[in-house]
């Protein structure tokens, strides 16, 4: 049976994240074998897959070079530094899905790549990047940034465990 993930903010190809956000990394190689490995690891080629921006700072036949080892029906919500380039450049890339806005998923989960304003009268939980190894306090958000969850995309059934009442821990 397919499952559906989420991730965000790769910035493949920007060296200076490692310094920025103390990845673990000796450089931007190391980097992005290791995350196409971890995503890999987890998402089935016939799961899907959500990244909620920031995916890469290379050029068109490099990010589609990425993109086709990675496994799964990807979705992008474009990010901050996604937004330089059109949505037609991110599908011509190897995207299955583009979306320039966020995206209500389940009814209930709203997919964004900047947190969005939330409070606890909002039937929502906002699954989001953008902040990378920062945290909002409170259940109705879900920092997905790869540095939350080492570098692996999440599983929506791993989400729902966090945030809705009487789910298993």
């Amino acid at each position: 049976m397919a499952q559906t993930f989420f991730i965000s903010d790769h910035h493949f190809g920007h060296k200076h994240i490692i310094d920025y956000e103390s990845r673990p990394f000796a450089g931007v190689e190391e980097m992005t074998e290791t995350m196409i490995a971890r995503w890999n690891d987890v998402v089935g080629k016939d799961d899907r897959i959500f990244h909620l921006g920031d995916f890469s700072f290379l050029n068109k036949e490099k990010t589609g070079a990425i993109v086709s080892r990675l496994h799964g029906r990807k979705t992008l919500v474009m990010g901050n530094h996604d937004r330089g380039r059109s949505r037609t450049w991110w599908l011509e890339a190897g995207f299955d899905e583009v979306s320039e806005y966020p995206i209500v998923y389940g009814g209930f989960f709203f997919l964004s790549h900047e947190p969005m304003y939330m409070n606890k009268h909002m039937p929502y939980v906002n699954v989001h990047g953008h902040i990378h190894g920062q945290k909002y306090e409170g259940s109705q958000y879900v920092n997905v940034s790869v540095e939350h969850w080492d570098y692996t995309p999440v599983s929506f059934e791993e989400i729902r465990r966090l945030v809705v009442p009487g789910e298993e821990q």
